[in-house]
């Protein structure tokens, strides 16, 4: 099935056909609608967050978000204020003399958007009049016992109420425009149309509900896409009401997008309706003055990662940190979903090729996977004190040291070193080093888990026993928690970790878009993705030879689950094979793919408004590299390490500042507004009716 990007305009009914270059911004209201506004849950809350700058540039003080309101959220997120509008002003007024309580600010982020946010504990009284409301005009019935769904009908309700008075001050004319996110914010859309209120209407789905539950449970989802009996699926696992929720406000809306050509598929089946545009989220990047700046980031942080290791580790370091790799996985734990159970397999079959082939490499892989924990294990603690306790012990004879050496060489002497030292010294030192000795593994987990016995990660790690050994080239921790600048373990925040990392890796089976790899992208750290992620079709898309640029990408669409697993184990010790100096290249070329996802050139919800257009990167490929692959291929095993002669002549054959700008002047010229890139036509067929 050809991932072609789609474009329709059968759906646009009853708008005005704007035109590009004359959208009247300044006589337009813009309201993005999201239960995380303010409300940090998932992808979502990260998407409204970053694009919050270029919207509110562009849209100036007529750009509003509507969220639901938390007063733990709000204490420390929004910053209260009275709306600019006078037709919102009166249109909230109205709402709380009905007893509704609204809140107003703006959010504290980049870009500082106005915010407007329903409480809606204090409107839960309605809840039964509303939900009869709803089944009067939709015949959606929502059970009493689910709460996020009875929430969604409340704060569906606040919205339409707004928009409803707002738009009564407007003569009828399609003054606003109300961007709605997931089925959680779909109620409002619905009952907006139901009411006939001139509001053009925009949907976006980030993520099949139906979608979600049926890849977590492990069925072959992608080759049965059109086998699936939708609604025995979505009520046999009890969310049909939230199934009908979500369709009925994909085909409520005037216009329906997704983030990836691999969800456009998904919704065309399980919602049954293709996207009119589809819309990659994108990232604020900022870019650093200098190349090397990024990668002095990446030095620096790697140094902090390697303290951990070298207490985490502490009497069974026998191997070296300067040939050791960092990968690490993160996010939601979704055993399945988000590939850990590929990888894992993966890291079993890289650890046997590296001792067959008695590598020197060693590689430390990190899962950050939050999971309920009970608290800090004892042994990831002691380990960390027992380094503490040995720097202190070296920086003490350190001092003594240098004070002697500086009263010899004052006196004109060359110290005797073997007298240097005295017997405390050395009976200190030699207490040190009794310390550090350990009678069992170093610990897989950082944490006590809760149920460790039915933990998948673990049961996994069990069954094919990467435990740590000192003959194991790969090693495990697992970090069910998010990362914190103030733990007391690992003391990185999540972009600092990243950024000391050598290599992120995402197989997942169900990833609609995929922030993390983006996010790695970004930072300028390789990362591997599958065509099953709208982050790697987006890629395998927009960029001719992925790979040469750090972003490898596993076929899990096409190719049976082992033979994945075997690609994903290539693409792992291919990456253990390269120098440090083909890491470097890499990295540079990698950060190079950032202006791909930067929201000044995805420019989405704009586009999206503006008759639904995807200009944007359309027929364009990012070029493969002038230079030679920076990693070998890996069918050649028989090179893992490169002589002088090859480094002399890779430097001859690779030029980086000229690589750099001529990739510059590529990923330009196709983002102009409108404009196609010099000598390309549109041929027919080339969008998807």
């Amino acid at each position: 099935m050809p991932l072609a990007r789609s474009l329709s305009m059968t759906s646009l009914n009853g708008l005005p056909q704007w035109e590009d270059e004359d959208l009247p911004v300044e006589d337009l209201l813009l309201f993005e609608v999201s239960w995380e506004v303010t409300n940090k849950v998932g992808g979502i809350y990260t998407v409204i967050q970053t694009k919050a700058k270029i919207t509110a540039d562009e849209w100036g003080e007529n750009y509003f978000l509507i969220g639901p309101y938390f007063e733990h959220n709000v204490k420390t997120q929004v910053e209260a204020c009275e709306p600019p509008n006078p037709a919102v002003k009166k249109a909230m007024d109205i709402m709380k003399s009905q007893g509704c309580q609204v809140f107003f600010g703006r959010w504290l982020i980049e870009g500082s958007p106005y915010v407007l946010l329903f409480d809606i504990g204090s409107a839960a009284w309605n809840l039964d009049r509303w939900k009869g409301e709803f089944w009067d005009v939709s015949n959606i019935g929502i059970p009493f016992h689910d709460r996020e769904a009875n929430d969604a009908v409340i704060f569906g309700s606040l919205t339409a109420c707004f928009l409803k008075e707002l738009s009564s001050q407007f003569d009828d004319k399609p003054n606003i425009i109300a961007h709605f996110h997931e089925w959680q914010a779909g109620v409002g859309l619905i009952l907006s149309r139901s009411q006939k209120l001139p509001v053009a209407t925009i949907f976006t789905t980030h993520a099949t509900l139906l979608g979600r539950y049926l890849c977590a449970a492990s069925i072959d989802f992608y080759n049965n896409l059109d086998q699936f009996d939708i609604d025995k699926e979505a009520g046999e696992r009890q969310i049909y009401h939230r199934y009908c929720m979500e369709r009925a406000s994909v085909h409520c809306a005037h216009v329906f997008t997704t983030v990836s050509q691999i969800t456009a598929i998904e919704a065309e089946h399980m919602l049954k309706r293709n996207p009119d545009v589809v819309t990659p989220n994108g990232l604020n990047i900022k870019k650093f003055s200098a190349m090397h700046e990024f990668q002095n980031l990446h030095s620096m942080y790697k140094a902090r990662i390697q303290e951990f290791i070298r207490g985490h580790f502490y009497g069974h370091l026998d191997f070296s940190l300067e040939k050791t790799l960092f990968f690490f996985i993160a996010g939601r734990y979704e055993f399945s979903n988000k590939g850990a159970d590929m990888f894992l397999e993966a890291l079993s079959r890289l650890n046997f090729l590296l001792r067959v082939h008695k590598s020197d490499v060693t590689v430390v892989v990190f899962f950050i996977m939050p999971a309920k924990t009970n608290n800090f294990n004892v042994e990831t603690l002691k380990g960390q004190a027992v380094r503490k306790q040995l720097w202190d012990t070296a920086q003490s004879v350190k001092e003594k040291f240098g004070k002697k050496l500086y009263n010899a060489l004052l006196k004109g002497e060359i110290p005797d070193l073997n007298k240097i030292l005295d017997r405390d010294d050395i009976t200190i030192m030699k207490r040190a080093i009794f310390s550090t000795q350990r009678h069992c593994l170093p610990p897989v987990t950082t944490h006590n888990m809760i149920d460790d016995g039915n933990d998948p990660i673990l049961n996994t790690i069990r069954r094919i026993g990467l435990f740590n050994n000192r003959t194991d080239r790969v090693k495990v921790i697992l970090h069910p928690e998010f990362l914190s600048s103030t733990s007391p373990l690992l003391p990185l925040d999540y972009e600092e970790f990243v950024r000391g990392c050598h290599l992120g890796v995402f197989p997942s089976y169900y990833e609609p878009w995929g922030y993390t790899p983006a996010e790695c992208t970004v930072m300028g750290i390789p990362s591997v993705t599958t065509n099953l992620s709208g982050f790697g079709c987006f890629m395998q898309e927009h960029v001719a030879d992925p790979a040469a640029y750090g972003i490898y990408i596993v076929d899990r669409r096409f190719r049976s689950p082992d033979e994945s697993c075997n690609q994903l184990t290539q693409f792992l010790y291919g990456f253990c094979q390269q120098s440090r100096r083909q890491r470097i290249i890499q990295r540079n070329r990698t950060e190079r793919l950032s202006d791909l996802l930067d929201w000044r050139y995805l420019g989405r919800v704009c586009e999206t408004i503006n008759r639904a257009s995807c200009y944007f990167t359309e027929g364009f490929r990012y070029p493969r590299p002038s230079s030679v692959p920076p990693s070998p291929s890996v069918s050649q095993h028989s090179s893992p390490h490169h002589s002088e002669g090859e480094d002399e002549d890779e430097d001859e054959r690779y030029d980086e500042d000229e690589e750099a700008e001529r990739d510059r002047q590529n990923i330009k010229s196709p983002f102009s507004l409108g404009v196609l890139p010099q000598g390309k036509t549109k041929q027919h067929g080339e969008y998807r009716n």
